[in-house]
Parts: structure tokens; sequence; C-alpha cells
């Protein structure tokens, strides 16, 4: 039975996953892995983008076989049983406070590179932010499609116009390093850091009910989106390194902004800076969109409270999405109060994520046959060596999670003790 209206198409939904997946960290995260790798990040990325491709195609076949609105918990659930469901649900959630605010940052950085902006105006372009996905949740998904469609089209082509301008196109492989001078030590810090570009998988599985076709087109649209989104993060990276625009956190956060003038001047800045934002804000409107969307619907499945159930007159989860907006207004402001370093948040926020999407993966090995079941387990190992490479970071979702675990079966024996004594 269709739960939500049926919006999305092929390539409204290839634009939502590219987004996902570039706004986040397209042109700030090659600046950051460079600065911690050098030149050496540029095969990283390629590995990545192969490494990746496993998990990719394990969550297309699993949002194929099984589209719906709760997404990589719901499929977890599914495998594991309905305890597994929630901490996994728990854990996406628990991103709130460190994913939410290193998003904001990221999208209020672009302003940056154009204002001299103080601490309270970088928190009001944040706050903004959230009004309008606010503003653009009340409407349908197809809404959100194509905006961010648009947003995919326009990166693509401030890509190219950077590629050509600074001859990149006579000689792509030059800025590659030999093989033999790669500095290998410094690879697992880079890609801990870079798993964050590939974030936005599990938020995407959120959408496939909203799909007019999610046999066909939900798979499609997320192993197009992916393919799309490494070749642009490859792209990009070569920019950063021939033209050396990295180092400190704010040089990494306005690196796109100040390429972009040195090639074409301050026209060139303006136009870095607002197809920046708009990327960030995308892959921003996509998660809380994701968020919002699996509270409703272990609302409307009553594993939590039926209010958080109700549709607007568009068809949106509109109260679920007030929520999930009040919860990230508060992480922003605790975030911005304490001034929490940006990379710092990320490492964190991969914790959860990577734990979420280990999970998903044994979903895989458990629900699908054939060679997806070896892409599943191929998925795992993937995830595996991702988290062990985020070190001490990775204690916050360990942390969390065996919290989560603790108070449930807490609660547990505690109902068992009050329904003893009524039983003999």
């Amino acid at each position: 039975m269709t739960r939500l209206n049926k919006q999305l198409g092929l390539l409204q939904g290839t634009g939502m996953m590219a987004t996902s997946l570039l706004g986040s960290g397209i042109f700030v995260v090659p600046a950051v892995a460079a600065s911690l790798a050098g030149a050496s990040s540029l095969w990283a990325w390629l590995g990545l983008m192969l490494l990746v491709l496993p998990v990719a195609f394990t969550f297309a076949r699993l949002g194929r076989n099984y589209p719906h609105a709760g997404g990589a918990p719901h499929l977890i659930g599914r495998a594991l049983g309905v305890p597994m469901e929630k901490l996994a649900a728990f854990l996406f959630l628990a991103v709130l406070p460190v994913g939410l605010p290193a998003l904001l940052t990221l999208t209020a950085g672009f302003w940056h590179a154009l204002f001299a902006l103080s601490d309270r105006g970088d928190l009001l372009i944040q706050l903004g932010a959230l009004g309008l996905i606010l503003l653009l949740g009340s409407r349908n998904a197809g809404a959100s499609g194509l905006i961010q469609l648009l947003i995919a089209l326009s990166i693509i082509g401030l890509l190219t116009a950077i590629w050509i301008s600074g001859d990149l196109l006579a000689a792509p492989l030059a800025t590659l390093p030999p093989v033999g001078q790669l500095q290998w030590g410094a690879m697992p810090a880079a890609l801990a850091v870079m798993f964050w570009c590939y974030v936005g998988l599990e938020a995407f599985t959120h959408m496939g009910e909203e799909f007019k076709n999610p046999q066909r087109d939900f798979p499609l649209a997320l192993l197009f989106g992916v393919l799309l989104a490494g070749f642009i993060y490859l792209a990009y990276a070569m920019a950063v390194v021939k033209f050396g625009v990295f180092g400190d956190e704010l040089t990494n956060t306005t690196s796109f902004p100040v390429l972009a003038a040195m090639l074409f001047g301050e026209p060139g800045r303006w136009a870095a800076a607002l197809v920046g934002y708009l990327a960030c804000f995308a892959s921003l409107n996509l998660y809380v969109q994701g968020f919002a969307r699996l509270l409703w619907s272990m609302a409307d499945e009553g594993k939590l409270p039926a209010s958080l159930s109700r549709l607007n007159h568009n068809g949106a989860p509109f109260t679920a999405l007030a929520w999930i907006v009040a919860a990230s207004t508060l992480c922003t402001l605790v975030a911005w109060l304490f001034q929490l370093p940006l990379e710092v948040l990320i490492r964190y926020a991969n914790g959860n994520f990577i734990l979420v999407y280990l999970l998903a993966m044994v979903a895989g090995v458990r629900l699908l046959q054939g060679g997806y079941r070896w892409l599943a387990l191929l998925g795992c190992l993937l995830c595996l060596g991702v988290f062990l490479s985020l070190g001490l970071e990775a204690a916050y979702a360990l942390v969390l999670g065996a919290a989560f675990v603790g108070w449930r079966q807490w609660r547990r024996r505690k109902i068992e003790r009050k329904a003893s004594p009524a039983a003999s």
C-alpha cells in the first residue's frame, strides 16, 4: 500500500542522490583530504570510489526489493529484528548533535568568502538554512527533487569551466603522483574524513517509497548518482591539488570561491559561493527530510507517538519535520556556543553513519541472494575497515550504541519485574 505521494522519477532521483553526496563536502573535503595527505589523496579518491560500489549496489538492491520510508533502519529491522531497527534508528538520529552542525558549518562557510561575518552572522545563516528546509519540506518530494537536479547541473557546469580555464583538460593525470611516492601513512586519516562524502546512501533509502517506479528507477538513480558524484569529487580534488588551495580550516572551507576568483575574478568568487551554498543546502535538505521520514514511518507503524505520523495537505510529513528542525536548531546553538571544530564533528558523525552502514550490509547478507549477498559481505568488510580507521572518534558511536542497548535491557527487566507479581 502506498503511504506517501509518488513524485520522483529517474532524473529527479539521480539529482537528489548526486547532490546529497556532493553538497556536504564537494568544495571542502577534497581540500581537507589534501591538507592531510597531499597529492596522495587523489589516489585515495579513486580507491574509495571503487570500494564504496559494493555498499552502493547493496543499498540499491535492498531499496529496489523493499522500498520503504523507514530507510536503512527498516531494512535492518527486517533482517535482524525490531530491537536492531530501533538501535539503527537511534544511531541515525544521534547524528543530529554532531552531523547537522557540521553540515551547517559547511553551508555557512561559503559566505565567509564574500563577507566578513561575525559569529552571530554565521549563526543566523545556519538558522536561516533550517528555516528554508522547513518551508521546502512543506511541499511534496517532487519539489525537492527538481531543485536538487538543477543544483547538480550547476555544480557540473562550474567545475567544467574550472577545468577548461585551468588547463586541466590538457593533461588530466599530471597531478597524480607516482604510486611509489604515495604517503601511505597519511591515507587512513584522509579516508576517515573522505568517507563523509559518501554519507547519503542511507538517507536516500528513505525516499524509495516516493518513486513512481521504485523497482526500476530507485536502484538506477542511486548508482548513477554515486558514480556521478565520485567522478566530480576526483575532478575537483585534482584542481585543488594543482592550484594548492588547501591548508588550514579557513583555507579549506573557502577553497572553491578562492579558486574561482583566481581563474575568473570577482564574478567567479560570487558564482562559486552561491553554487557552493546551494550544493551544501541540497545535501542538508535531503538529510533533514530523511530524518523526518524516519520518524514519520516509525510513528505510522506504531513505534513512536501517533502525532508524528500526521501529513499536511501536500502529503508531506510536516509534523515530524518540525520536530527534526527544532532538534537541529538546539544542536546548532550548542555547537555554536562551544565552537566545536569542523573536522572533529565530521569524524564523530562518520562513526554513527558507518555503524549504520555496517548493520545495513549485514542485513544485505541476510536478505539478498546470489552475487548481491557477496557484495553485501564485501561491503561489511569495507565499513568495518573505515570504522577502525576513525580511531578514538569511533567511541562516540560505540558509547551511544552501548548506552541505548543497556537502557533497553534495563527497561525490559523493569517491565518484567512489574509483570511478575501480577502473574503470581
